[in-house]
């Protein structure tokens, strides 16, 4: 696995699949909670619940930090460029470039999280020069188990990783997607 130490762009804007995947904005405060203030959300992922104005406004803020500090892309999930239907993420961490996502109640069942993740590998394998890229899911989620078959990733032989968020132990697994070979 090949680490790379360059920095982010400060902005960013992918397309392909049919999605535009962007930057976070002030206008988009008001849609965040509607996408992450579900019992799903809370309990698949660290996304903070209750997910309120507060919340989207902490999350806003964390994004361009953790963007400046070059470890973390958090982009929205879009068909056109405009309203927010969920979120893409990609972090850079000692265990592998990562990639997470969620998607709001109301946009779900339509390959969007399916979609959002193979663009952000292709950025990743291109760009960032990434060998390969993860998903970290709990094997009960069978929705994101889902997602990580139909964008081409596999199970890798990793021991889990365990841990516990809002009072609630996880156990997660490692699925894997190499870098396309020429």
């Amino acid at each position: 696995m090949r680490s790379t130490t360059s920095s982010l762009p400060e902005r960013l804007e992918l397309t392909g699949e049919g999605l535009v995947l962007r930057d976070w904005s002030e206008g988009d405060l008001t849609a965040m909670p509607a996408l992450f203030d579900n019992p799903d959300t809370a309990y698949w992922t660290p996304i903070v619940s209750p997910f309120d104005a507060t919340a989207a406004r902490n999350r806003l803020k964390r994004a361009r930090q953790l963007r400046e500090e070059g470890t973390t892309i958090l982009l929205a999930i879009t068909v056109d460029g405009g309203a927010p239907l969920g979120e893409v993420m990609l972090r850079r961490a000692p265990e592998g470039t990562e990639i997470g996502y969620a998607v709001g109640p109301a946009h779900r069942g339509q390959g969007l999280a399916v979609r959002a993740v193979r663009v952000m590998a292709a950025y990743a394998f291109e760009q960032l020069d990434a060998e390969q890229v993860i998903l970290e899911l709990e094997a009960d989620n069978a929705a994101s188990v889902a997602v990580a078959r139909k964008a081409g990733f596999g199970l890798l032989d990793r021991p889990l990783i365990e841990g516990e968020d809002k009072g609630r132990a996880f156990e997660l697994q490692t699925w894997g997607l190499n870098r396309p070979r020429a």
